[in-house]
């Protein structure tokens, strides 16, 4: 059965009475590093929990390591590096935006040691559909992908403010000041995290427990069903939260709560 939930106020998620300590690794989206978590990463703490916010390679502050070869498997590598060194398990794996790609790489490559994964308004990859940016049948990319990559710095290098308004991310109207300090913070991204394709040898997330959070307070452009799709169907906890697309930022302490409420 699939079950939806509405995150306004919480008033159908209620925090258990009693909690135990859990493990959250949070994972960001394209161009923003482990900062974006930070404050909901400090509320989690807070309360008792191990929580993690990961930079992945090429962008924030570890963007001076972005290489032609950073990719998908490199965003992998990079999570489950966290979780092996940490030793960490019965994680609650959260991913937003792209980052849906790569928690789903991470919860393949470790198997149980994910206990729950978190699709913060991100892109959930199936195995028809792998990576955001298909090859067609003739083995071209789409045209609408081709002119992006005329843009890019280096040939690989994605910057965000070449095809996007901070709209998408926050509203300046509202949160002026989060919106300038997310617009001085947004890096390049590498764009094989975009094409390459993620693995789903064993399973992708199709044998964890999962959510799905869509941010339904973005006005400008909200994520469509060519993210979240697969979420309406049985087997997913579908959750609408009353932020906009960096809920994390804008509303943290209700992030931090939603997250809480989940397992």
């Amino acid at each position: 059965m699939i079950s939806t939930a509405t995150a306004t106020g919480l008033a159908m998620l209620p925090l258990r009475a009693k909690r135990t300590r859990r493990t959250f690794v949070l994972v960001p989206g394209t161009w923003h590093g482990g900062w974006v978590w930070s404050p909901v990463a400090e509320l989690l703490r807070a309360r008792g929990h191990r929580c993690f916010a990961v930079t992945c390679t090429g962008v924030g502050e570890r963007a001076h390591l972005i290489t032609p070869e950073t990719g998908l498997a490199t965003h992998v590598t990079d999570v489950a590096s966290v979780i092996e060194f940490e030793q960490l398990d019965n994680v609650i794996l959260v991913g937003h935006s792209f980052g849906g790609i790569t928690i789903t790489g991470v919860a393949d490559l470790l198997g149980k040691r994910v206990a729950q994964l978190v699709f913060y308004d991100a892109f959930i990859p199936t195995p028809e559909r792998p990576a955001w940016v298909r090859r067609d049948d003739n083995g071209q990319w789409p045209a609408w992908w081709q002119e992006r990559k005329a843009k890019f710095i280096d040939g690989y290098k994605m910057s965000f403010f070449e095809d996007y308004t901070i709209r998408m991310l926050v509203d300046p109207d509202t949160h002026p000041t989060i919106a300038a300090s997310v617009a001085q913070r947004l890096t390049w991204h590498p764009a094989r995290q975009w094409t390459d394709r993620v693995s789903f040898a064993n399973g992708g997330w199709q044998d964890t427990p999962r959510s799905y959070v869509h941010c339904v307070g973005q006005t400008h452009r909200q994520t469509s069903a060519a993210m979240f799709g697969p979420a309406t169907q049985p087997g997913w906890n579908f959750i609408e939260s009353p932020t906009q697309r960096l809920g994390m930022l804008t509303q943290p302490a209700l992030t931090a709560d939603l997250l809480d409420s989940l397992g």
